[in-house]
């Protein structure tokens, strides 16, 4: 099975419309921090509207979202199937398939944010992915993005119950990078990020479901 076909059976395999856990959290922080983006300031002084580009959008929620919102938005994912839904349910929604591997259609520098959702723990090529985003993304511009957290606590538990541990890191999953606040601000930092902030989401102190990070790329 090609990378690809194995994607759009993982989407064979979600009921079209699932609303995943935090969704609502993740939607709040991105609007905040476009709407902050937006603002004028000496990284952006044009009064058009923002370019968001949406990676790993799925069916278009988020993306719709943010069209709402009054930004203009550009969503993309590695399978067809969720492109075709987001279509039948966001109309004139401007989605579009990338490669899983190799260089995105799309043009240096040409937006001035993106958001990654629950997206770069699917990636297996992180520094290829990591590298492309800072393509697209304008010097200056903003980086969003949320993945699941794996704070000390939840380890801990993962550690005391062979079950659980078992079943977060079983290989048949779809998640194949583990993130904690230490190594995703390493990793953004390693690839020309800067003003890098972190925060978990969700769940218990200690034992939060959801990393959430804004950084913006360096001028250089």
């Amino acid at each position: 099975m090609s990378s690809s076909e194995y994607h759009e059976q993982l989407w064979q395999s979600v009921p079209p419309g699932a609303i995943p856990p935090g969704a609502e959290l993740r939607r709040a922080f991105l609007l905040d921090r476009l709407r902050v983006a937006a603002e004028p300031s000496e990284r952006r002084s044009s009064d058009a509207p923002l370019r968001v580009l949406d990676v790993g959008c799925g069916e278009g929620q988020l993306t719709a979202a943010i069209a709402d919102a009054g930004f203009e938005v550009v969503g993309v994912d590695v399978a067809e199937e969720p492109l075709r839904r987001a279509r039948e349910l966001h109309a004139g929604i401007d989605v579009r398939l990338v490669p899983l591997d190799g260089e995105w259609p799309l043009p240096d520098a040409g937006f001035d944010a993106v958001w990654a959702g629950e997206t770069i723990e699917h990636v297996t090529d992180t520094a290829g992915w990591l590298s492309e985003l800072r393509r697209v993304l304008r010097s200056g511009g903003s980086l969003l993005l949320s993945t699941p957290a794996h704070e000390r606590l939840a380890l801990l538990g993962f550690a005391l119950f062979g079950e659980r541990f078992d079943r977060h890191f079983d290989p048949r999953a779809d998640h194949v990078r583990f993130y904690t606040r230490r190594t995703l601000a390493r990793l953004l930092a390693d690839f020309g990020f800067e003003q890098i902030e972190l925060r978990a989401v969700g769940g218990l102190p200690g034992a939060r479901r959801t990393l959430l990070a804004s950084a913006v790329r360096a001028r250089f």
